[in-house]
């Protein structure tokens, strides 16, 4: 950015001066942390029902579409059964509990996030602050690599316009458009105005939300006192969501 001005014989020349640089103040009751993790905690779990009010909570604060078309739908969270969940820990034997109970799945937030290096157009990132990959819809052109390289099967992908099957739109959320990808984003517009995910708020004490990096935080505690495990963890993404089985 340069100003205008004049020499002493009148004769105009450029003045240097510092461009000024756009600034986002951050709000200060928002949550922070060096990495995001969630605890699920499978004990609390009795059946589906457990799982609905986090799932609804989730697609109402992000405008998620209802879908009939099974092949069209669009999942943040969802239930799986163990066997899909944990193929590699699966077997013939498994325990009744175990066999019956719906686990939620959601994006993992892996610290070494396959779907990041594979986006063309940096759409999928990973922010250095607190380890959560995002999503920029505006520049996302619907490759789907990033669903390729996602061993979770955590991305959605619309097929069709998604704005008409909205029940009632959230305006504090932005809707997506046809031939976008989209995920969980461990709800980081919350966490910037100091709410805990909306998930979370409603799980009664399934989900438990915090910093993996920090040795008092909540999700440190619980992991400190159970035995976890994490989906396909062999794979080396490191996930940040484990379970309490």
């Amino acid at each position: 950015m340069a100003g205008i001005c004049l020499d002493s014989v009148g004769i105009a020349k450029a003045e240097k001066t510092i461009p000024l640089q756009p600034q986002t103040l951050p709000d200060p009751e928002a949550l922070a942390a060096k990495r995001w993790g969630l605890v699920v905690d499978t004990r609390k779990i009795k059946s589906s029902r457990d799982l609905d009010p986090i799932i609804e909570a989730c697609r109402t604060a992000h405008n998620i579409p209802i879908l009939e078309n099974k092949a069209h739908e669009i999942q943040w969270v969802r239930a799986e059964a163990f066997e899909n969940a944990f193929p590699s820990l699966s077997h013939a034997y498994l325990d009744d509990r175990t066999s019956a109970l719906p686990f939620p799945v959601l994006c993992n937030h892996c610290k070494n996030p396959p779907c990041v290096r594979v986006c063309p157009t940096k759409a999928t990132y990973q922010r250095e602050s607190d380890g959560i990959v995002m999503m920029d819809f505006h520049r996302c052109i619907g490759c789907r690599y990033c669903m390729a390289a996602c061993p979770y099967d955590a991305r959605s992908f619309n097929f069709r316009d998604p704005r008409p099957f909205i029940k009632e739109t959230n305006k504090e959320y932005p809707t997506r458009m046809k031939g976008v990808v989209e995920k969980c984003n461990f709800c980081s517009e919350r966490l910037a105005v100091g709410k805990l995910p909306a998930c979370v708020e409603v799980s009664n004490g399934i989900l438990t939300f915090g910093d993996l990096y920090d040795p008092k935080s909540a999700v440190r505690e619980l992991l400190k006192s159970n035995f976890t495990i994490r989906r396909k963890q062999s794979l080396g993404t490191e996930p940040s969501v484990y379970y309490i089985v």
